[in-house]
Order: C-alpha cells, then sequence, then structure tokens
C-alpha cells in the first residue's frame, strides 16, 4: 500500500500533485533544486479543464484575489492595421471560467495551499539519479539519498525520471523561437488576441486585473542551439523583427523593457510513464508546444488523476492508461496550429482568413463548439465515475 509520495519539481504539475496526493492521505515530500519556488513575470491560460482541478484542490479563489481576468474571447487579427479576423467567444462556454493568470500568482497559490496539506518542501535539492521499483530510490546531488512509496517525476523537459524509465529522447527543433514580455498597461480588456503574419505572430492577453499585459511573439528561424527559456533577449532586436506589425501590438511592443526567448522544440509523448512505482508527470511526460495554451492545464489533470488512482489503490497503469491518448490529441493539436497563424501573403492565407472571418460572423457557436472535447472535459468528474 502506497503511504509515502516524493514529488520532484516545485512548478504546477508537481506543486498539483503533492497537494492532491497529501490531500488523499499521503505523506509526502517535495524536492526542488532551485533555493526557491518562484516564478519569473509571465502568463498562462487556464481553460476550463484545468480549473476544474484548481476548484476542486480548493485554489480557485486564490486566483481570484490575486487578479486572475476571467476571458471574454480570443480575437485573431492580421499584422497589417490590426484588422479583426475573428472572434471566438468564450462566453459560450456555459457555465464554465476560462481565466488569464499569472504564473507566479498560481505557483504561491499551489505552494500554500501544498504547505497548509503538510506537504514537505525541500528546496536546493537536485536529483541525480532515480531507481524505479516497488519502493522506489532517489539520488542527489550532495550525496545523500532517499526512498520513497511512490515517486512522481514533474521535473520538466529535462527530466531525470523520464530518461531512468525510457532511455534519453532526442528533441528536434521546429524551427521556431518564442519571445516572452510582459508589460503595463492601463487597463486592457479581457481578451487574447493572435496578431497574425507571414512566419511571425504575437499573443498578447490581460494579467493581475487588466493592468498587465502578457506578450508572447513567436519567429520562424532556422537555428537554435538550447532549450530553456531563460535567455535574455533584446527588446530592439524584437522590435525589428516585428517592425512591420501595426497598431496595436506596435503600440505594445513599444514598451517592452526586457524581454526572453526561447527555442521551441518537439518532443514525443513519452512511450512509458510508469515504472514499478515511479510515475512521470506534465512536461516529463508530455511536452508540448504553447499553440494551444494546454501545457499548465495537462499536468493539473495529471495530477488529480494520479492522486485519485492512488487514493483507490489501483495499479498505477490506469493513470498512465487515463491520460495518454487526451495528452497525445493536445500535443498533436497544437503543433498543428502554428502554420495557421503564419501564412506568407498568397491565395491561401486570403483563402484561411476568409474562411474564418465567414465562420466566425454566420456561424460563432461552430466555431466554439470545435473545442468541447478540450474545454467541456472535467477530470475531476471523469475520474469519479471509472
Amino acid at each position: 500500500m502506497i503511504k509515502t509520495a516524493l514529488v520532484i519539481g516545485g512548478g504546477i504539475g508537481g506543486l498539483a500533485a503533492a497537494l492532491a496526493l497529501a490531500r488523499r492521505g499521503l505523506s509526502v515530500t517535495l524536492v526542488e533544486q532551485t533555493p526557491e519556488i518562484s516564478e519569473v513575470g509571465a502568463g498562462l491560460q487556464i481553460s476550463p479543464n484545468g480549473l476544474a482541478v484548481l476548484r476542486a484542490l480548493g485554489v480557485e479563489p486564490a486566483l481570484d484575489a490575486c487578479g486572475a481576468v476571467q476571458a471574454e474571447a480570443v480575437v485573431l487579427q492580421d499584422y497589417a492595421g490590426g484588422k479583426q479576423v475573428a472572434r471566438l467567444d468564450l462566453g459560450r462556454l456555459k457555465d464554465q471560467r476560462y481565466l488569464f493568470v499569472h504564473r507566479a500568482d498560481l505557483v504561491d497559490a499551489l505552494l500554500k495551499a501544498a504547505q497548509d496539506a503538510k506537504v514537505c518542501i525541500e528546496l536546493g535539492r537536485k536529483v541525480t539519479g532515480i531507481t524505479p521499483g516497488e519502493r522506489c530510490h532517489v539520488a542527489f546531488e550532495n550525496g545523500t539519498s532517499a526512498s520513497t512509496d511512490l515517486l512522481v517525476c514533474a521535473d520538466g523537459l529535462h527530466s531525470v525520471g523520464r530518461g531512468a524509465i525510457n532511455g534519453e529522447t532526442q528533441a528536434q527543433f521546429t524551427g521556431q523561437v518564442a519571445w516572452r514580455a510582459t508589460v503595463r498597461v492601463a487597463q486592457a480588456p479581457a481578451v487574447a488576441t493572435v496578431t497574425m503574419g507571414p512566419g511571425r505572430h504575437i499573443v498578447s492577453y490581460p494579467l493581475r486585473g487588466g493592468n498587465l499585459m502578457n506578450v508572447v511573439a513567436v519567429e520562424e528561424q532556422d537555428q537554435w542551439s538550447e532549450e530553456g527559456w531563460h535567455h535574455e533577449g533584446s527588446p530592439d532586436t524584437l522590435r525589428e523583427i516585428f517592425a512591420d506589425f501595426e497598431a496595436p501590438v506596435s503600440d505594445v511592443l513599444k514598451r517592452i523593457d526586457r524581454v526572453h526567448r526561447w527555442g521551441l522544440f518537439r518532443h514525443p509523448v513519452a512511450e512509458n510513464w510508469v515504472k514499478g512505482n515511479a510515475v512521470l508527470l506534465g512536461d516529463a511526460a508530455h511536452p508540448t508546444l504553447p499553440f494551444l495554451a494546454q501545457g499548465a492545464n495537462m499536468a493539473l489533470e495529471d495530477a488529480w488523476a494520479l492522486a485519485t488512482v492512488v487514493k483507490g489503490q489501483e495499479p498505477l497503469a490506469k493513470y498512465e492508461a487515463a491520460r495518454k491518448d487526451r495528452v497525445k490529441r493536445i500535443v498533436e493539436t497544437a503543433s498543428r496550429n502554428a502554420w495557421k497563424y503564419h501564412l506568407p501573403h498568397g491565395p491561401l492565407r486570403l483563402a484561411a482568413h476568409g474562411v474564418l472571418s465567414l465562420g466566425s460572423r454566420i456561424a460563432p457557436g461552430l466555431m466554439m463548439q470545435q473545442f468541447d472535447w478540450l474545454y467541456t472535459y472535467d477530470i475531476t468528474r471523469e475520474m469519479r465515475s471509472t
């Protein structure tokens, strides 16, 4: 019987898993390699499927308290003049909320809830190796070790656990580089705007009550050497790359004074998520490109599914079985989305934008229904019924 759990990784997936497991009666320790659990300024889109987990964990009120913005729509617009191409009305998500959240606010809310649930948080603990089994063993960089009934590897793209369970896999550069920044604004509308240009696009949406704007700009590029988005970039270079993007998005770019950039790599969904009593969770199992805004939401779903299986004393293989097909579909859909935003000048671009515009005007309900499989899914309900 599983009574203890050790979670590797203090990100959203690791904290949510630690909290969910502790709430189900396990003695949980979370280890994080950095000296503190914190996030640099960045935004997240928490869609209804992810919010269902946060609500069940009791974290939703904390997000509202720190200024989470309830989204009204997603607007697609052209880079030349900002002409609207299509509008997806998120108000059509019946009795569901779609939130724009500062990543640091979500991490803080999960951390406080985990501490309140008596999760033991150990910082500065870098994992160098794991040994899966009925009793899992973890080796740390400082020469110490630990053992546990359940080992949850929520340690991200460069997961030690993924390598131990599956062997090393090679990531493929997608030919795209992303830039991320936040800027102060007076009061932004509760809308995510996708500004589409040939070979590039910019996504922007408000955070913290509408007084902060999250900006992610993506360009096509031939080469990139290193993963990770903690690479400092030049705001002037960003503005030069997107110099032909006109107002209103150009006005936002002018105000950026600090920016990070990172290369986008495609990883396969892990072949195996479970070995003995060691499991993969979040990006360690299924890293995804950001073009469907589902990375954090998938990790939240994983956390609930795992805790439910453990609480029911069911085989851990059921966790993998419950999640794998869904996350594969999400990863594949995100991978296909980028080209839609980057169409070059010509007949294909005109036709695609024309279809989007027509659909948005005459069948807005159908435009939203294409996302029902994603947003109306509630794992807290689904796992309860299995």
